[in-house]
């Protein structure tokens, strides 16, 4: 394809990057396998002036629940679990599960479980776990955040202890909420496959892919290519200009050690590079990581046709479902091209994006570090324009 193809594209976003919305993107447009466009600009740290490139480490955050779920459909492609296993059968500690009642203002006002947590209510985020992040003032988010469930400290089974012992914010199956489920399905894959699950990673998919950089860590040589992390001038006004240093979140010296918990839902860093790597073992046209039915499985919504994913205080999302592991587009808002019907896709809260549409062959990964940025206007512009410039 011509350079040309993708002019307004380069423009878009460095107009994102000049008017403070970003402190530096880079990002690459697949069509098949095939890498037909990259772009980098602007910064990885603003106060230093160093330029961004394309082999600068980021924080990818929920961009890691697609690798933890392709890692447990790894051992779903060899009969090592059912979807519709009940979890309890891997993690004894989340059987005989409590739900709070509707209403109840104490954590303590519950009912028993209508039935277990599956293996598919885990992946697809109607367990009826939560997450102590997006829902603050609520019973559930005070739970989470006194309990410590997101504490690095505790290694995943020290994590599952205790999840167990908070109730659930509905009977599983019935809602969607995001949460700490995939961390759940990181665990299920230490169980299953009796490896701790960085060392699961390392050797079922990030050496077999040659994704060098993707780790749950920064090790010192290659400190110098790990971007800072910036916040907008105003969370609830994403197009305010403006951006401040934010290198503290999840919590001060986050990614410079190893920490026991290697969180499945969100603890990865990883480059530009590496990402397009992993989606290009997910496409067709060469060796794939995954059976070609459990690729289908996983690009199909599996909610039942009531449910939609749906944020805590916000209005349903009825054009999106949920597949195994990431959104299923089922039908285009106004704010997307028509052709996005099919799309897989998900992103990471410091801003990191990726998509793939099988139906037209198309693919994307955009790498920023911007916190709360998911969801901001300009993933809608970069979404908008980069189906333009692959004709689509």
């Amino acid at each position: 394809m011509s350079s040309a193809n993708f002019e307004h594209l380069h423009a878009a976003m460095r107009s994102q990057v000049d008017q403070q919305y970003l402190p530096g993107v880079s990002y690459a447009l697949l069509r098949g396998r095939d890498v037909v466009d990259r772009f980098c600009y602007g910064h990885a740290d603003r106060e230093a002036s160093i330029p961004l490139r394309e082999d600068h480490i980021f924080r990818i955050f929920s961009n890691t629940k697609l690798i933890t779920s392709c890692a447990a459909l790894l051992l779903y492609d060899e009969g090592k679990f059912g979807l519709d296993d009940p979890i309890e059968t891997y993690i004894p500690e989340l059987r005989d599960r409590q739900v709070l009642r509707s209403g109840a203002t104490r954590i303590d006002d519950t009912e028993p479980a209508k039935g277990p947590i599956t293996i598919r209510h885990l992946m697809t985020h109607t367990s009826g776990l939560s997450y102590g992040i997006f829902d603050p003032g609520s019973v559930m988010f005070q739970a989470y955040n006194q309990a410590g469930v997101l504490n690095p400290t505790r290694t995943l089974a020290e994590q599952m202890t205790v999840i167990g012992t908070l109730p659930l914010s509905f009977h599983p199956g019935t809602q969607w909420q995001y949460s700490v489920a995939t961390d759940v399905v990181a665990r299920l894959v230490e169980v299953v496959s009796g490896e701790r699950f960085g060392a699961f990673l390392a050797r079922r998919i990030f050496g077999p892919l040659g994704m060098h950089d993707t780790d749950f860590w920064v090790p010192p040589e290659k400190r110098e290519r790990f971007c800072a992390l910036y916040v907008g001038a105003d969370l609830l006004d994403p197009m305010k200009p403006g951006l401040s240093r934010l290198d503290s979140r999840p919590y001060p010296g986050a990614y410079l050690a190893r920490v026991p918990n290697e969180a499945g839902g969100g603890g990865l860093v990883s480059t530009l590079d590496d990402t397009v790597k992993f989606l290009q073992s997910l496409l067709p046209g060469g060796p794939n990581l995954l059976k070609p039915q459990t690729m289908a499985l996983m690009g199909q919504n599996q909610l039942p046709a009531h449910l939609s994913v749906q944020f805590a205080n916000m209005p349903p999302m009825t054009w999106r479902g949920f597949g195994l592991g990431s959104a299923i587009a089922i039908a285009p808002d106004r704010s997307e091209p028509a052709n996005v019907v099919s799309e897989v896709g998900w992103g990471g809260l410091a801003g990191t994006i990726w998509w793939y549409n099988p139906r037209m062959g198309i693919a994307a990964v955009l790498m920023t570090q911007r916190h709360m940025g998911f969801g901001n206007p300009y993933t809608f512009v970069f979404k908008k324009e980069a189906y333009k410039a692959l004709g689509c």
